[in-house]
């Protein structure tokens, strides 16, 4: 690192948070400092609420009321609130803290929901079940007698209306035996799945389908497992001086500003985005984040149906599974940003370089033309990046916000990671002969057959374009045949109409009824005299095609739709609602749009499902390359020409 390099670096670390110190610079809507979840530990702990077996199940920044956010300016005070969700033996309590006079404003039991899983439910759960002698006497079945290379891992078992789940908060745990392989899940312990009881730390019943050999191949790929190939050339990146500028957690690059923070359950938090448009600062976007990940796996089998995972809201408590990134995840000019996270015994924890911020040039072009390909101009196109990756399990979830010149934000997600994969008894597909080892995935490996999936990634998108009062238009493109005296016969239009009630903005994107979705502001023109707006872009997408009466479905209901448009509503944040965790179903969107609410000319909030199919090749082991799905906020109507005509020329 330059001495340069490290002077710019320090000098960012002061603006950022970092352990046991609030930023410089104070936002209303900035993450919870170490101090702050210090603060709400002892004010929780002083309330007298607290027991030996209490738990905290997360903790969170309790956001101000909007329109107190959208009134602050820069010195004013404001005031700062936390949520505690906490754990009680088999009860379960929301608590308000006032986190400045450290004050419990408000304690309430949430009856009939379960809180995500916390580390003191998982952590150990793999010795107690490698002690059980009937999970021994299954291991020695298949020859495996060294304990030392076994390891068992529990998650959330999802719910499907079974005695057994009733009453009971389940982990469902499995096994590989890597014997010192590094990449551990290509070695599955098949047909064997332990029900384990996460209250009472025991096991229920052992599950025994039968020996499936594990898959004998080497599938490590960490350091030089395989031997790595010659890239001649390096590339370097060199920028000395950023050309964003940051205020705590307050961007300014170009004509952008924003702000983030870092959220310990749904990961980056992009708010108060604003375009500079000839000195004007114009709202675009209140709040954006990611607000629940889906991933349901397609094989019916005993060790296989319950592998459905709601990742956000069933995981863990610790950082939205944030992994620490490093200059393999972010380029050289980026600059990193740490976050806090409070332990299931409300402790607060440093979480290193969990978020990145930089500019790219990727050497595509903003514009161009030259007519006749000599006489013209061009502008080369800059970027800036906001990056944050997950790990959930065996995969990692890049989540990029990428500001625009031309005034776009594109939102993309990057997968990667290990796929899960299910030992068979055949070789190969040749050796299939009957097609059952491959009906539900495909051969990867020898005997190995990833399982087929899908991932669903939903979007709250809280708008406000040139102010809250906003609707949302859909404007179809149709046939209209033609008659009389033109040549041609037929040509499409497009039908505006503006979605009314709830129900009218539940859309499904449809290739033979094509249609554009955007926010609308009806109460600000365009020049041209159009309401000024933005354009929700889908790019590659999925529908489910499970059925409507299976309990994954029901349980992350938000996928029936590709979007739906709700009234804000500050409780309304989470697609599959607050507790996803064994859930049985109709929670989050589609509860709260039974009222049918009106959604015309008021603040509303988009709700964008991006989503994929997922069928495994061989290509994806024993490690995945990153498959980028993305979709783009769009002026429309909102400037009056193209906001990048003005970029300078680069020689």
């Amino acid at each position: 690192m330059s001495l340069m390099r490290r002077a710019y670096w320090c000098g960012v670390l002061l603006l950022v948070p970092s352990l046991g110190r609030a930023a410089e610079f104070l936002h209303p809507l900035d993450a919870l400092t170490a101090d702050e979840y210090t603060a709400v530990f002892e004010t929780m702990k002083a309330s007298g609420h607290l027991d030996a077996v209490s738990r905290f199940a997360g903790v969170n920044l309790h956001e101000p009321p909007k329109q107190e956010v959208l009134r602050w300016k820069q010195g004013d005070p404001f005031r700062r609130e936390a949520l505690a969700i906490i754990k009680q033996g088999r009860r379960t309590f929301e608590a308000v803290v006032d986190v400045t006079n450290r004050k419990l404003i408000s304690w309430r039991e949430i009856q009939g929901v379960e809180p995500m899983l916390i580390a003191d439910e998982s952590d150990g759960v793999g010795e107690l079940v490698k002690a059980n002698p009937e999970v021994q006497a299954a291991l020695r079945q298949r020859g495996i007698t060294n304990l030392e290379t076994v390891s068992c891992d529990g998650s959330s078992p999802g719910y499907f209306g079974t005695a057994e789940e009733q009453g009971r908060r389940l982990q469902r745990v499995i096994c590989s035996d890597g014997r010192g392989h590094a990449n551990v899940g290509a070695y599955p312990i098949e047909g064997l799945v332990i029900v384990f009881d996460s209250e009472e730390q025991k096991i229920m019943r052992v599950i025994d389908t039968g020996v499936v050999p594990i898959p004998p191949g080497n599938a490590d790929y960490m350091g030089n497992a395989i031997p790595p190939r010659q890239v001649p050339g390096p590339i370097t990146i060199q920028q000395p001086v950023p050309g964003f500028r940051l205020e705590g957690n307050q961007v300014s690059w170009q004509n952008w500003h924003f702000h983030f923070r870092i959220d310990p359950r749904v990961g980056v938090v992009v708010t108060n985005v604003a375009y500079d448009d000839g000195g004007k600062l114009r709202s675009v976007l209140y709040e954006g984040s990611l607000s629940e990940i889906f991933v349901p796996y397609q094989d019916p089998a005993e060790g296989w149906y319950h592998w459905i995972f709601i990742d956000m809201g069933e995981g863990n408590t610790w950082g939205s599974a944030a992994s620490r990134l490093d200059n393999s995840d972010c380029p050289d000019n980026a600059v990193f940003f740490d976050s806090v996270v409070a332990d299931s015994r409300g402790i607060a924890r440093n979480w290193p370089h969990t978020a990145c911020l930089f500019e790219r040039e990727t050497g595509d072009f903003a514009w161009r033309h030259k007519a006749g390909g000599v006489i013209g101009e061009g502008r080369r196109r800059r970027d800036l990046v906001l990056r944050m990756i997950t790990t959930y399990g065996n995969y990692d979830y890049a989540l990029d916000w990428t500001f625009q010149q031309d005034g776009s934000i594109k939102i993309g997600v990057g997968a990667t990671g290990s796929v899960e994969v299910k030992a068979v008894r055949s070789k190969t597909a040749a050796e299939d002969t009957d097609g059952k080892d491959r009906r539900y995935g495909h051969f990867v490996a020898d005997n190995t057959v990833g399982v087929n999936h899908d991932h669903y990634f939903c979007f709250r998108l809280d708008l406000d374009v040139d102010g809250p009062q906003n609707s949302f238009l859909k404007e179809q493109l149709k046939t209209q045949k033609l008659t009389g005296d033109s040549p041609r016969k037929s040509v499409w239009v497009t039908e505006p109409r503006i979605a009314k009630v709830e129900e009218d903005g539940q859309l499904t994107m449809m290739m033979e009824h094509p249609a554009l979705w955007r926010v609308i502001n009806p109460n600000v023109k365009s020049p041209l005299g159009y309401p000024t707006g933005y354009e929700i872009a889908p790019m590659h997408n999925a529908v489910s095609l499970m059925t409507d009466d299976d309990y994954p479905q029901r349980r992350a209901g938000f996928i029936l739709h590709n979007l739906w448009v709700t009234p804000y509503h500050e409780d309304e944040r989470y697609a599959a609602g607050d507790y996803p965790t064994q859930s049985h179903g109709g929670d989050g969107l589609p509860a709260w749009t039974k009222g049918n609410r009106s959604i015309e000319n008021t603040d509303i909030v988009v709700w964008y499902t991006l989503g994929f199919h997922h069928v495994p090749r061989p290509e994806d082991f024993p490690i995945m390359p990153t498959a980028w799905h993305e979709f783009e906020l769009r002026p429309f109507d909102f400037f009056s020409r193209n906001p990048a005509v003005d970029l300078p020329r680069t020689r």
